[in-house]
């Protein structure tokens, strides 16, 4: 019998899987520097959110910035973890 782990893994050719990982970490470092970077710039306090729920002061508060700045770190992460993995793995 199979182990179902080994089995899950060959799944798919092998060109799909290594352009699904880049498309992964291309999108997890894009979303990263976004939200890593975005907070900070001007044009953070002027949208819908801000001004029709009126919570301009939490949404300018530093630690909310700091908060999304944060996520923005752990996409960064995510994807140079991946792209590590994928020159360790030898498909």
């Amino acid at each position: 019998m199979a182990n179902a782990p080994d089995a899950a893994a060959g799944i798919g050719p092998k060109w799909f899987r290594r352009l699904s990982s880049v498309i992964f970490v291309l999108f997890c470092f894009e979303l990263g520097l976004f939200l890593l970077v975005y907070p900070w710039i001007e044009a953070w306090g002027d949208n819908y959110f801000a001004s029709a729920l009126r919570w301009r002061e939490f949404w300018n508060n530093a630690y909310v910035r700091g908060a999304v700045s944060g996520l923005g770190l752990v996409n960064v992460y995510i994807a140079l973890a991946e792209v590590f993995k994928m020159f360790r793995r030898r498909d």
